[in-house]
């Protein structure tokens, strides 16, 4: 094994970038959970589901949508209660 020594501007740049990729995925959570109606692609990356299981929540009826135009919408309130109802079986 071999051992790599870090020094302390390398640390601190480290802990920069960190904190730099946190705020911004609190800034994208928050700005997707402040919507009434999210898109697909918003609800995947806000459960951190593929395609094929938002489809699979959609055929089961687990998940409610509305669709417009060929764009599926669902509601922030109806995923936080699938997520309540996950977290509490």
């Amino acid at each position: 094994m071999q051992i790599e020594i870090l020094t302390r501007e390398e640390l601190h740049r480290f802990k920069s970038e960190l904190l730099a990729e946190i705020k911004q995925t609190i800034r994208t959570d928050e700005t997707l959970t402040n919507k009434q109606f999210l898109r697909s692609s918003e609800v995947r990356k806000l459960l951190n589901i593929s395609s094929g299981t938002l489809q699979n929540l959609r055929i089961k009826g687990i998940l409610p949508y509305e669709k417009i135009g060929g764009i599926f919408y669902y509601a922030h309130a109806d995923i936080v209660q699938l997520l309540g109802e996950i977290g509490n079986s």
